[in-house]
Formats: structure tokens, C-alpha cells, sequence
């Protein structure tokens, strides 16, 4: 019987034949992001980095796409301080580039500030913290507009934008902080909705992605949306982070997706996600589902894809990770070893993107 077994499957293949797919495995839809933020990759090998796929050596933008990545997230702040934060203009529209290039959809990540906006902090970029709030908002419209307007001139229109970055607590504060500035926030979200559209001219525009960080949190995500559609803001994609040492188990996730998929009626992307291949200071008192090796790490995000695809109504429409080629301290939460090699985790869209990716 093996030997049957055996000759068949040669007969198959000899003939251009492919064994069918597993069926315990869900064919993504063929729309759907398998996506990456590799928003300091560029950094990375201009710094000398190199990666690895298995043994062989490439452009880590390759290394991606040949293991069925679709879609690349690159964040832009306004004035990036510090130094070590590469993420301006000139560099982003070099990035985009090089990802259009290799066939890559790019989902641009606007932070309106010159460092980390989160919900920790979301600060004013220093040449707008003395205006009025009218003026404030005037400013991120034209910044916005003319940001898109250099990506449009630069052939590498994004497809997607982020109007903010992990906003559940408002944007550009202490002005734009919530709860207790709904209205100014509102206004701010509006302007850099209405920049994208002007940026674009006449051609198609991106869809318009409202990113929050409270991807296993309903009640936390209830509350924002709620209050979103009540301002009438207009947006297609809800955008989740999810990182289970912050925010619990899968199953919080899976909560939170299928009641928004049946509330609000939007698709959803859980745009950053992420999970340790090495035990690390940050998980010590948190301890995730998944074991903290290269093999647990793979497990979380077969299991995080599954979740995503499963959402009511078709509404999952893709998963993200963040900064899988992360150098330095975060290594230990990327898809390569301290040598540059890459590990299980890489493979894991392989079995749920379509042949023709």
C-alpha cells in the first residue's frame, strides 16, 4: 500500500499535478495581508545586517516575500529626534520603493509626532506645539496632504494609511488626549483623513486604517468605536495591535474580533503582533500559551492566523507582524536568530497563501 501510495504521488507530479491541500489548513482569502513592519529593516543592512534564509544570504525584503509576505507596513514620524530613528520622509519613500519593486502592497503608518506615539504617549511634533488647535488641525491636513502628494510623485502611493498610530488615547497632546478631547481629536483624525484624499489628486485613494492597541480588550475597543461613530468619522479598517503579555490570552482576541466584526461592519487587521523565540525580562511575570522557543513562537502565530480567518463574516482580513527583522535588544521577538538565521516562524503564511503568491 505505501508503495501505491508512493507511485501515485510520483505519477502526479510527473503529470504537473500538486497533492491537494491540507485541509485542516483555511485557504486565506486572496485578498488577505500577510504583512510585516520592517520600518527599520533599511537601517538594519545599510548598517551591515545580514539575513538569512536558512543558509543562503539575501535582502531580507526577498527573504519575505519568497515565504508568501504580501504586504509591508513602513511608519513615518514628522521630525524624527534622537538619531536613532531613521523613519523620515526620504527614508520611508526609499523603503516604499524597494517594496513596490518586489510586488509588495505598503500600508503606511503615520505617527503625527517626532518619536513613539502610543497610548502611553502621544506627543506634539515641536514646530506645532504652540498653535491653536485650529491652526493645529490645518497642519496636519497639509502635512498630510503634501506627505502623499510626495509619495504619489515618487510612484509608491501607498494602499493603505494609518490617520495615527495606536490612538485609543487620542493623538497630538496634550490637546488631542482622551477621553477629555473628543472634539479636538476628532478634528485631527477628520484633517489627516481629508490630507490623504486631497494628497492623492485625482487618482484612487488609499483606504483610511483607524489603529488602536486594544486587540484582546472588547470593552477598551467598544468604548473607542462607539465614540468614533458618533464623531462620524469615516474609515475602512479597523487596525488591532495584539501582544498577549499585555493583553491575555487568544481568546480575548478572538472576543474582541468577532464583536467588532458584528457591530461595526468593518474588516480587520491585527497590524501588530508579536511573540518571544527566547525567554526576556519583558514576558518573566506574564508568562504567554506558547513556550518561549523558536517552536512556540511558530505555534503563536499559526494559532494567531487561524483566529484572524475565523472571524465572523469573513471580516479578518489580515495579520501583521512587528519588526520581524528587529536588531538589538528586541531580537528576541523577531524571525532571526542572533546570527541573522531565520527561524521556524518564517514559514508559517507558506501553508495559507494561495499557489499564486
Amino acid at each position: 500500500m505505501k508503495f501505491l501510495a508512493a507511485l501515485t504521488t510520483a505519477i502526479f507530479l510527473l503529470a504537473g499535478f500538486t497533492a491537494p491541500a491540507d485541509p485542516a489548513v483555511p485557504m486565506a482569502p486572496a485578498d488577505f495581508a500577510f504583512g510585516a513592519d520592517l520600518s527599520f529593516l533599511k537601517q538594519a543592512e545599510d548598517g551591515g545586517k545580514v539575513f538569512r534564509d536558512g543558509t543562503n544570504a539575501m535582502p531580507a525584503l526577498q527573504i519575505f516575500r519568497n515565504h508568501s509576505y504580501n504586504w509591508v507596513r513602513f511608519r513615518l514620524f514628522v521630525e524624527p529626534v534622537g538619531g536613532r530613528l531613521p523613519n523620515n520622509l526620504a527614508y520611508t519613500l526609499t523603503e516604499a520603493a524597494a517594496a513596490k519593486k518586489l510586488g509588495y502592497h505598503f500600508l503606511l503608518d503615520l505617527h503625527y509626532a517626532s518619536t513613539w506615539a502610543d497610548p502611553a504617549m502621544q506627543p506634539t511634533p515641536a514646530a506645532w506645539t504652540n498653535l491653536t488647535t485650529a491652526a493645529r488641525t490645518q497642519m496636519v491636513f497639509a502635512y498630510t496632504r503634501d506627505t502623499l502628494a510626495a509619495f504619489r510623485a515618487a510612484g509608491v502611493l501607498p494602499d493603505m494609511v494609518q490617520v495615527g498610530n495606536e490612538i485609543t488615547g487620542g493623538m497630538l497632546g496634550p490637546s488631542g488626549r482622551l477621553p477629555e478631547n473628543w472634539d479636538n481629536f476628532a478634528g485631527y483624525l477628520r484633517a489627516g483623513i481629508n490630507g490623504v484624499t486631497a494628497g492623492c489628486g485625482v487618482g484612487p485613494r488609499p483606504q483610511i486604517m483607524i489603529h488602536i492597541d486594544s486587540g484582546g480588550k472588547r470593552d477598551k475597543s467598544k468604548w473607542f468605536f462607539d465614540k468614533l461613530n458618533t464623531c462620524q468619522i469615516p474609515f475602512d479598517v479597523i487596525g488591532l495591535s495584539y501582544y498577549p503579555w499585555w493583553q491575555g490570552p487568544l481568546t480575548n482576541l478572538r472576543t474582541n474580533l468577532d464583536y467588532l466584526a458584528r457591530t461595526y461592519g468593518k474588516d480587520i487587521i491585527v497590524v501588530e503582533a508579536a511573540y518571544y523565540w527566547k525567554p526576556n525580562r519583558e514576558t518573566a511575570d506574564r508568562p504567554g500559551e506558547f513556550p518561549e522557543t523558536p517552536a512556540g513562537q511558530r505555534q503563536f502565530l499559526n494559532e494567531l492566523t487561524r483566529t484572524v480567518l475565523a472571524v465572523t463574516g469573513g471580516r479578518g482580513r489580515g495579520v501583521f507582524w512587528w519588526e520581524p527583522a528587529v536588531t538589538g535588544n528586541l531580537t528576541g521577538r523577531g524571525y532571526f536568530d542572533n546570527t541573522g538565521r531565520s527561524l521556524p516562524v518564517l514559514t508559517v503564511f507558506d501553508q495559507y497563501a494561495r499557489p499564486a503568491r
